[in-house]
């Protein structure tokens, strides 16, 4: 008799225990699974591709404004670089500002929704600081596949070259001109040229054409925008800088559908 109640409890036992294990296992994926759907639905928003995102390219920000208008009351400065989302699209020009034409887009930033002028809003995100050609490239082609990079060296031992060349899927000069500008540190006071004026036109850094006190105003030395017009359209846009040993040439024109970016170096 206390043989049987002895098995009778060691049965029980082991019962209680399995059921035990087996509450916490199921316990313990039922955790696991509660985490990986809160991961999901963290990322899904941002991977939803019915929804737009655009990137600010206004060096000193872009005004969030309450109304589809210049004239509007300001929200708040959105900084160079921030990502905001598209709620609407105004796809037609309807104004110019620093020689780019746009229109007002409504867009959500920082959790207000307003309007910002769509010339210096971007679908290619800014290259950060210091970021290599070939390194933006790469970043690039994971949203946008038909990007493309190349580089050619050439020249002669005592005079080698460098040539770097970056093509954007996009038809707008001046979104290609201020990913060039942030890639190869052009002087913050070259802005983007407006569309109408002289079929070639030369606009000089400052420092280097009116300080008269140094050696920056040689001629050997030079920094400048170079503007090629046509029927007051602009087809190309080139920097030259040039120093004692050292010419670097950003050439940025338009190459079929797409926009062309390049850079030559120069060593004497």
């Amino acid at each position: 008799m206390n043989t049987l109640k002895i098995v009778s409890f060691a049965l029980i036992s082991t019962f209680v225990l399995f059921s035990c294990k087996e509450e916490e296992t199921t316990t313990s994926k039922v955790k696991i699974t509660s985490e990986k759907e809160i991961a999901l639905a963290e990322t899904t928003p941002l991977e939803n591709s019915s929804v737009t995102y655009l990137y600010v390219t206004a060096s000193t920000g872009l005004s969030l404004r309450e109304h589809a208008n210049l004239q509007s009351e300001k929200l708040a400065v959105m900084p160079y670089g921030t990502r905001v989302k598209v709620i609407t699209s105004e796809e037609k020009p309807t104004m110019a500002i620093g020689g780019i034409k746009g229109g007002m887009d409504e867009v959500e930033f920082n959790h207000k929704r307003g309007y910002a002028f769509n010339g210096y809003l971007s679908k290619f995100f800014p290259p950060e600081k210091g970021i290599s050609t070939k390194g933006y490239a790469v970043e690039l082609k994971e949203n946008f596949p038909s990007v493309l990079f190349t580089e050619t060296k050439g020249g002669t031992a005592s005079k080698p070259t460098n040539t770097e060349s970056l093509l954007l899927p996009s038809s707008n000069l001046h979104e290609a001109y201020y990913i060039a500008k942030q890639l190869f540190d052009f002087p913050n006071e070259f802005e983007y040229p407006t569309e109408k004026g002289k079929d070639n036109q030369v606009i000089k850094e400052k420092k280097y054409n009116n300080d008269t006190s140094t050696k920056l105003s040689t001629s050997s030395w030079t920094s400048e925008l170079q503007i090629t017009r046509k029927e007051d359209a602009i087809i190309i846009i080139e920097y030259v800088y040039k120093n004692k040993g050292f010419s670097k040439f950003v050439t940025i024109a338009k190459e079929g559908d797409a926009i062309k970016i390049s850079k030559t170096e120069i060593v004497e």
